[in-house]
């Protein structure tokens, strides 16, 4: 018997198998998810070190002004304005000194860019240096997969100086110190402040 097929079909091959190309699954991830996913995992690092008794550092609130709230369904804020520029990120005490800083993430191959540090964050880790508190900045090279302090004075005389308009991942390794991470904390920065600040 033969079995007659429409036109352009044709019998596969026996044994034959179509192979199927797998897609691959890359998730897109924006600029403010993967900033507040490191930000997280900083401030479980910071309860892992208040928890244990190693220091008290907190994520500084942002102050805002309240213009409407709408109340129909429970106080929900429809309308606000920050009151004041940010400083920094963090700031609170460790083994009696004062220690503030700012975490930045990029996705940059090559550098980490200035712009990502407004005027009155170097203005303000200026002051803090000024009156002998620790400052610094923590920056994850999502690219390179890995996190560096940064001391604030670098990071200030650069912003300065202006050599170019973005420190170069070199720099940042040859200046900055590679931060530990493991599962908890996430991010075993204060080993580095003892070893950097508090010699």
């Amino acid at each position: 018997m033969t079995i007659r097929y429409p036109k352009g079909v044709h019998p596969k091959a026996s044994g034959e198998v179509k192979k199927r190309t797998a897609k691959k699954y890359s998730p897109k991830i924006s600029t403010a998810n993967r900033g507040m996913a490191f930000e997280k995992a900083i401030n479980e690092s910071n309860q892992y070190y208040i928890d244990h008794d190693r220091a008290v550092i907190t994520k500084r609130p942002t102050p805002i002004n309240i213009v409407k709230v709408d109340y129909s369904k429970g106080a929900k804020i429809t309308q606000a304005y920050f009151e004041t520029q940010s400083t920094t990120d963090y700031n609170g005490v460790y083994k009696g000194r004062y220690l503030d800083f700012e975490a930045k993430s990029t996705v940059s191959r090559t550098s980490f860019p200035l712009s990502n540090i407004p005027k009155q964050q170097i203005d303000h880790l200026e002051r803090v240096l000024a009156h002998g508190g620790i400052a610094f900045f923590l920056i994850q090279c999502v690219s390179l997969n890995e996190t560096y302090l940064l001391p604030a004075s670098y990071v200030v005389s650069f912003w300065k100086e202006r050599p170019r308009e973005s420190i170069p991942f070199d720099e940042l390794k040859k200046n900055g110190y590679l931060v530990k991470e493991g599962y908890s904390p996430r991010y075993d920065y204060l080993p580095l402040v003892d070893e950097v600040f508090l010699k």
